[in-house]
């Protein structure tokens, strides 16, 4: 197969597969609304099932709702028949997928949701198909043809129903007034997690990790606490040990330009005026963003009593994954 017949074949996949979902515009109906309302009113979890390429899109709707604010797991239908209905709970709701709607493992389970009047929902190919017509909401993933050139495999069908799925979590996420913490809950380990999560106090050097020198001592014993902390500065304190200054690398060059010595005193030397101070209840993220705006490496974390209890710099901001 030449390089332009693969070019031309993959553009016409996108190109039916695009179609297919725009094709799903009127599904977004009375119906549609109905499905919502069902799963904000579900008082246990939304379950998704189905078989097949089918099971396959369920199980990633499922992941989407679960991450974004819907309590929700994938069942497999064949498995539900034999033992795994006992998953689903009187508080729950099924969300079912199926092209064709007939397939024997979703047939079984229909009776039994009934029985236990536990609300159905069907994304389907064919709304006149048992499931659809079983189903208390039903939604149309109709499409016209596969992109498949057999017209076999699914490929617009798995396009469509996924589309529907992720058109409910956003309708979901919209009508819960789910925020960006929220999901950041959800996605602890993600890039978003450790902006939205990650605070000043988790990545912070403390107790004795801390450069602090009193402002009595000389430059030579400030450069000591400093190069045995690596911090690339310094913090100075008062005898009730309150910040009143910083000394930095960048002030060191400056201090010897000057031509002061190491028996000079630490507080004729220091920075009087620190601009690098945050709280530790402050996000990892926000401190970032004022280093970057006072073009500064390092913080200094204090309390209400203006006390040194934290420092960090831009490592610790790149081990913690913020940068």
């Amino acid at each position: 197969m030449s390089s332009q017949a693969c070019i031309k074949a993959g553009v016409r996949v996108l190109k039916e597969e695009a179609q297919a979902i725009i094709d799903l515009i009127p599904s977004i109906n009375e119906n549609f609304v109905k499905a919502c309302e069902i799963i904000l009113n579900t008082k246990g979890k939304v379950i998704l099932t189905g078989v097949g390429k089918s099971g396959h899109i369920a199980t990633k709707i499922a992941s989407t709702f679960a991450s974004t604010g819907t309590q929700s797991f994938f069942v497999q239908a064949g498995e539900a028949a034999h033992g795994d209905l006992g998953m689903i709970g009187k508080d729950d709701c099924v969300i079912a997928i199926s092209n064709s709607g007939e397939g024997s493992e979703l047939k079984i389970l229909i009776p039994i949701l009934k029985r236990r009047c536990i609300p159905l929902i069907a994304i389907v190919g064919d709304t006149e198909s048992s499931l659809g017509k079983a189903a208390n909401v039903t939604l149309s993933a109709h499409v016209e043809k596969e992109a498949c050139p057999l017209n076999l495999a699914p490929t617009s069908s798995s396009t469509a129903e996924l589309a529907l799925g992720d058109a409910l979590a956003v309708a979901l996420i919209e009508s819960r007034g789910f925020t960006e913490r929220d999901f950041a809950m959800s996605h602890p380990g993600g890039a978003l997690g450790r902006r939205l999560l990650v605070h000043c106090q988790d990545i912070m050097h403390k107790g004795n990790e801390i450069p602090v020198v009193k402002s009595t001592v000389s430059l030579k014993d400030a450069l000591f606490e400093m190069t045995q902390k690596t911090l690339g500065f310094i913090c100075i304190v008062n005898d009730k040990h309150e910040l009143v200054g910083v000394y930095t690398d960048g002030d060191l060059r400056r201090s010897l330009e000057k031509g002061a010595t190491i028996e000079a005193n630490i507080a004729d030397l220091m920075s009087k005026t620190v601009r690098g101070i945050v709280s530790s209840d402050t996000l990892a993220a926000d401190a970032l963003a004022m280093m970057h705006k006072l073009k500064i490496n390092s913080m200094i974390v204090t309390d209400e009593n203006n006390h040194p209890i934290g420092a960090f710099n831009l490592h610790d901001l790149m081990q913690a994954g913020i940068i």
